[in-house]
């Protein structure tokens, strides 16, 4: 029996890395056309292009705990330093260059110490901040994204999601994701994923009782996580 959770649970870890790699191919499928207008284009991130958050994106798939608590210390724990840092030496020389950094990362299975799931929710999330602004629709596999609404759903552990939605019930109308009691806030899955991540521009997109209580708890706009 105590062999069988370790096992349980690579097996899984294992399934949501294939989905991690499937939706990091599938951004850089997306921005290979992009001109260099496109690329400066300002993203959900306050203060980021979209080619900064891509480069974050790579940050994020080339960093094990060493590394992640390496750098920690010489910012001092200063956590946005450290992210500004990692993100500037992934930038590289131009766009071409940011998008074929990232597109090496597709693979990757390296991950700062955090589970799985949110690496996958990294690469969702900040993949709507690059496309949203580009007018850039991704039809996501309704598994991918009923998976990363349970998980935000109930951790405030790299966002705050779960204290952002209590005390509303949360409802997707494609999918059977279905969480918490009160005002009614219900749409699309991504939508409700990226309202409990704080970005209040997928408001817009939900309907119901609650959404303008959720809209006053997002902050905006989001921030690299």
């Amino acid at each position: 029996m105590s062999r069988s959770v370790p096992a349980a649970r690579r097996s899984r870890d294992t399934e949501v890395w294939g989905l991690v790699h499937a939706e990091r191919a599938a951004l850089a499928d997306d921005l290979r056309e992009l001109t260099d207008d496109q690329w400066a284009t300002p993203s959900l991130c306050d203060g980021l292009s979209v080619r900064e958050v891509l480069a974050h994106l790579t940050a994020g798939a080339s960093l094990d705990t060493v590394r992640w608590l390496a750098g920690v210390v010489r910012c001092r724990f200063d956590f946005d330093k450290q992210v500004a840092l990692r993100l500037a030496q992934q930038l590289g020389a131009g766009p071409g260059e940011t998008l074929d950094r990232f597109r090496q990362a597709v693979p990757s299975t390296t991950k700062p110490p955090l589970p799985v799931i949110a690496m996958l929710g990294e690469t969702v999330v900040h993949g709507e901040d690059i496309r949203r602004p580009l007018g850039l629709r991704r039809a996501y596999p309704i598994g991918t994204v009923t998976a990363l609404a349970e998980y935000y759903s109930g951790t405030d552990l790299v966002v705050v999601a779960k204290g952002r939605i209590g005390g509303l019930q949360l409802v997707a109308d494609d999918g059977p994701f279905a969480t918490g009691s009160g005002p009614l806030v219900s749409g699309r899955t991504v939508d409700l994923v990226m309202a409990m991540t704080g970005r209040a521009a997928y408001c817009d997109e939900l309907n119901g009782d609650g959404v303008e209580l959720l809209r006053k708890r997002c902050a905006t706009p989001g921030t690299p996580g």
